[in-house]
């Protein structure tokens, strides 16, 4: 790819998002369907003005690192203990719900086991960006059904953690799963270790040195993210694992918050291109013969995440109307069942079908959960003025 096929690649993407977007926001849809739409459209297997992906794919990529670094960034260690004391058996439970439903799924309709495994693992995961998103800020920040809204998602993003190196370890052959279970028990912890240290006796001396330079915090904090990144890859862990556990090392830092909020509209460039590509990688031809899996998918998703989340939070104490709600906000799938497609099927994991299978899903799942959410639910965009709160 020449360097003007690269910038007419970039005007496509972004003005066609830009334009897409803008649709998306008037019909109060996330704006992470329309990117998946643009992709589909234009890319190899639509109109074909995109045809060559793989240039893109290693560049949005960097959005995925950057987004498991901010999601590290907003998990400082008390925090994490308060969390997983208050929400990990609910999340544990609704886990075992979701990933036993979605492969009993795909078994159902003659999908292979591997694809089964894979496809629960994903749909397991509800949506930060749209859970976050569809919170009014006084929802979030003063009232028990936001809390635990959060602490749910944020439970899940370590789940997912999880879910991306076992795909990783599934990915290999014998011999090379067998490195990285011995990378996993041996390199992940050093990793960790390593980085806290570091953090500790050097990153933040320099943070607090420095810390009138918002540049300087700005290009560190970047250094920071890619070079554990890079450092877990040459421990044979995954780029996104090295993101998450850069974040986490400096999420007690006092000015996380300031690194986290400068970085997320770098993130979201870097997102938008992602979230293209996985819909550039759907086989449009391929969706006619799937569309039964698809529905049925997106059915199960929509109907027993919401149920499961009510049940199980009524049983440990929640009121009905509050259990009934945080089910509801949380029962879709997530951009990570996005990223679980994309990195199963370049790990063969996944085949073209089972890919579009859960990429299609996760999509119908997303515009119909905001619909309901939006039309029910206290949120930001709401179009009846009785429920919209900023």
């Amino acid at each position: 790819m020449t360097g003007q096929d690269i910038l007419h690649s970039f005007f496509l993407i972004f003005s066609g998002a830009a334009v897409i977007a803008t649709a998306a926001l008037y019909t109060r849809q996330p704006m992470l369907v329309a990117y998946i739409v643009l992709g589909a459209l234009v890319g190899p297997f639509g109109m074909a003005l995109v045809d060559d992906t793989a240039l893109l794919s290693g560049i949005a990529e960097i959005g995925i690192i950057f987004l498991l670094f901010l999601v590290g960034l907003d998990l400082p260690t008390q925090k994490l203990k308060n969390m997983l004391g208050e929400s990990l058996l609910t999340a544990l439970g609704t886990t075992a719900v979701f990933f036993s439903a979605g492969g009993l799924v795909m078994l159902g309709f003659g999908f292979s086991v591997t694809e089964a495994v894979i496809v629960g693992i994903g749909i397991t995961f509800s949506s930060t960006i749209l859970g976050v998103k569809l919170l009014p800020t006084t929802v979030l920040h003063h009232r028990h059904v936001g809390e635990i809204v959060i602490s749910l998602l944020l439970v899940q993003d370590l789940l997912a953690i999880v879910a991306l190196i076992l795909i990783g370890y599934l990915g290999g052959s014998a011999d090379q799963s067998g490195s990285a279970l011995m990378t996993l028990i041996l390199g992940l912890p050093a990793l960790i270790v390593g980085a806290l240290v570091t953090v500790k006796f050097a990153i933040l001396p320099l943070l607090q040195r420095f810390d009138d330079f918002h540049e300087y915090i700005f290009l560190l904090a970047i250094g920071w993210c890619l070079a554990i990144a890079q450092v877990a890859h040459e421990c044979g862990l995954s780029y996104e694992v090295g993101g998450f556990i850069a974040g986490v090392s400096l999420a007690t830092s006092p000015i996380a918050q300031y690194i986290a909020n400068h970085l997320k509209p770098l993130r979201d460039f870097f997102l938008v291109m992602f979230f293209f590509t996985v819909g550039a990688s759907i086989n449009l031809q391929v969706l006619p013969s799937v569309w039964m899996p698809i529905l049925a998918l997106a059915a199960v998703i929509l109907l027993i995440k919401p149920w499961t989340f009510t049940r199980l939070l009524n049983m440990q104490g929640e009121t009905l109307s509050s259990a009934r709600e945080v089910g509801l906000r949380l029962g879709q799938a997530s951009e990570f069942s996005l990223l679980v497609s994309y990195m199963a099927l370049n790990a063969s994991l996944l085949g073209e079908k089972s890919a579009a299978v859960l990429q299609a899903a996760t999509v119908v799942t997303l515009l119909v959960n905001s619909y309901l959410v939006v039309s029910k639910y206290p949120n930001p965009i709401a179009a009846d003025p009785a429920l919209r709160r900023d």
